[in-house]
């Protein structure tokens, strides 16, 4: 009689004895004893309810909850903890882990890889989903959301240290803090859904990694990199980043950056630009973005040089392009984009206007320097100063970029051709830069 318990865990089922039976007042097996008897690439489908956790996978096998069971973790350290190699998680509501930063208390903890995690809804669970050093994973449509206490207290909805190759698709990440992958490459991140979060997506110390399709809305920040390098952002989705950092995307000592044809709008910054490329050696690509209805279309932080800007539309932008510190963006290269404050002509009719774009500082951004200005942006006080000062400038107004090549309508054909995007990146060498130090004290010694 001592086996029916092992039996009834390869058959998935509970044994219901009558209080007659001999057996009398043993309780059925845990999910973790369960789980301990199956053998490895066993498949193991729950019944409808609530099935009581913390369980730890230690063997390749498939959990199916089939959409109708819950797994809790009662407040007790991450709800699932997956330690092999090979397993698939599917169909499973995923609830109620515990509340400690310290130990990543999470709904599905990983070290290991090539899992499967499809399919499930996690709520009410400090972290999301954690990775450590775990590669080539699939997580694929998953809803997660965090503990409901404030944002900062929240963990992040999906987490990846030091963990490379793996899939992040259509997943939808709410009411958590970030989805941030550390120290990671080669990772694919598409088609994925984040609102009211801190960020939607941060990496730090990354590289190779591809962000595709993505959709972030009502966020803080919607995509940030920090430290990392050789990753293409390309067809994202972002409004209404809110909130005293509200970028669409940041950027913070990044190198060789494609950011590619993604759509901002409604963010009080649509890209910042901080030190970035950090490489000297390196360029920056922004390509056929789409900035419009923000509160500043691009932000550098300082002057910054070789980013390479074509292709992109500049819709209706409080500010175009805004530069901190008193800096200027004339040593990156512009060319090709639309602005809907262009003044100019198209007599020959090839598209572009006949003379240069041309953004220069007057009167409207002293708010830059002194905050409590912005209170009085866009006010008809403002606006006559502004008007005069480019009439009869008192001093000579300090000149942010120039686009040689500006479109004169929102041509999508034509701003997003290969033509229009193609730019060959020089090979850069020391003697290049030795050149550009002395060109910029020379600039040095004419300011002065």
């Amino acid at each position: 009689m001592r086996i029916l318990p092992t039996i009834s865990a390869f058959l998935g089922l509970w044994i219901v004895l009558p209080a007659s039976s001999p057996l009398w007042g043993v309780a059925p097996p845990s999910l973790q004893q369960r789980i301990d008897a199956l053998p490895a690439g066993f498949t193991l489908k729950l019944e409808p309810g609530i099935h009581r956790g913390p369980i730890v996978i230690e063997k390749a096998l498939v959990l199916d909850g089939q959409g109708e069971a819950v797994i809790d973790g009662l407040g007790k350290g991450s709800v699932i903890s997956i330690r092999a190699d090979g397993v698939t998680l599917r169909g499973l509501s995923i609830i109620h882990s515990g509340s400690s930063h310290d130990s990543i208390d999470s709904g599905i903890s990983v070290k290991s890889s090539r899992n499967i995690i499809r399919d499930n809804i996690i709520r009410d669970t400090l972290f999301g989903i954690d990775l450590w050093e775990s590669h080539e994973n699939v997580i694929e449509g998953n809803e997660i959301s965090s503990k409901p206490v404030e944002l900062g207290m929240r963990g992040d909805g999906i987490r990846a240290w030091a963990s490379n190759g793996n899939l992040f698709r259509k997943n939808q990440i709410h009411d958590s803090r970030d989805m941030i992958v550390w120290y990671s490459y080669n990772n694919r991140i598409e088609d994925n859904q984040g609102w009211n979060n801190r960020y939607s997506l941060h990496f730090m110390y990354t590289g190779a990694n591809t962000v595709r399709g993505n959709r972030y809305w009502d966020n803080m920040v919607g995509i940030f990199l920090m430290y990392s390098k050789d990753s293409l952002i390309e067809a994202n989705h972002i409004r209404h980043s809110i909130g005293p950092s509200g970028m669409g995307i940041g950027m913070k000592e990044v190198d060789n950056m494609r950011i590619l044809k993604n759509t901002i709008v409604y963010c009080n910054s649509g890209i910042y630009l901080d030190q970035s490329p950090h490489d000297p050696l390196t360029f920056n690509l922004l390509l056929g973005n789409t900035l419009a209805f923000n509160v500043q279309g691009l932000v550098f932080h300082s002057s910054l040089k070789q980013n390479v800007i074509k292709g992109n539309a500049m819709l209706a932008n409080l500010e175009p392009v805004a530069v901190h510190a008193k800096g200027s963006a004339v040593k990156n290269h512009w060319e090709g984009n639309f602005w809907s404050d262009y003044e100019g002509f198209d007599r020959d009719r090839n598209g572009y206007g006949d003379r240069s774009y041309q953004s220069r500082v007057y009167f409207e951004q002293l708010w830059m320097n002194d905050p409590w200005m912005k209170f009085f942006y866009g006010s008809p006080v403002i606006s006559m100063l502004n008007l005069l000062a480019k009439i009869a400038p008192i001093s000579k107004p300090r000149l942010l970029l120039t686009d040689p090549q500006p479109l004169f309508e929102k041509n999508e054909s034509l701003r997003l051709s290969e033509t229009n995007l193609a730019f060959e990146i020089p090979e850069l060498d020391e003697e290049d830069l030795e050149d550009e130090e002395d060109w910029e004290e020379e600039d040095a010694q004419d300011e002065a």
